[in-house]
């Protein structure tokens, strides 16, 4: 994403939020070009649709709203932080009912930052041997990379800052927000 001016979040959200990332509108576009992409690269052929939870709810609505493409849909429930902003170590809370032995897996994601999940996560379903594993995040934070992980679709490049809304939480807060908006520190560093 490139630099642009300042957006100020709505008025009830200003003591909380620095400012809109990326407006709602600018999600909704980039979601339609991802969608293309995806029918492109996967045209005549049924995709298994796997969501980590609980992050990824409203770009996966949206992302599968969007695809003309037979598809199933199954969620890994995964935890990866313990208190705070700190990574924890990842527990898997929900396994896969799907069987996804021979067939192509789209891994949907709501931010790579680490990248320790996406890594667990793939090792996990690689076992269960797909035919093609795919991986798609809505956000990407590269400053905080740690595993040499990479995404195979991905909807915007962001900067170290802590985003919110769009399904992006703090303590479960914030994410029904329709934007991507940057948490103000003294909120979570309290």
């Amino acid at each position: 994403m490139t630099a642009a001016k300042k957006i100020l979040p709505p008025a009830r959200w200003r003591g909380e939020l620095e400012r809109v990332l990326i407006t709602e509108e600018q999600i909704a576009r980039r979601v339609r070009a991802l969608t293309t992409e995806l029918q492109r690269d996967f045209a005549g052929r049924e995709l298994v649709v796997v969501s980590l939870l609980s992050g990824t709810v409203m770009f996966l609505a949206d992302l599968i709203r969007h695809l003309e493409l037979p598809l199933r849909l199954d969620f890994i429930g995964v935890s990866s932080y313990g208190s705070g902003t700190e990574t924890g170590e990842l527990v898997f809370t929900k396994e896969l009912k799907l069987d996804v032995r021979g067939r192509d897996v789209l891994l949907v994601d709501d931010i790579l930052d680490t990248g320790k999940t996406i890594r667990r996560v793939t090792e996990k379903l690689r076992l269960l041997k797909p035919r093609c594993l795919k991986t798609c995040v809505l956000l990407e934070k590269k400053a905080r990379r740690s595993e040499k992980v990479r995404a195979d679709y991905v909807g915007f490049q962001i900067p170290d800052l802590f985003v919110v809304g769009y399904g992006l939480d703090y303590a479960e807060r914030y994410r029904n927000l329709p934007f991507v908006g940057v948490l103000k520190p003294e909120i979570y560093r309290t």
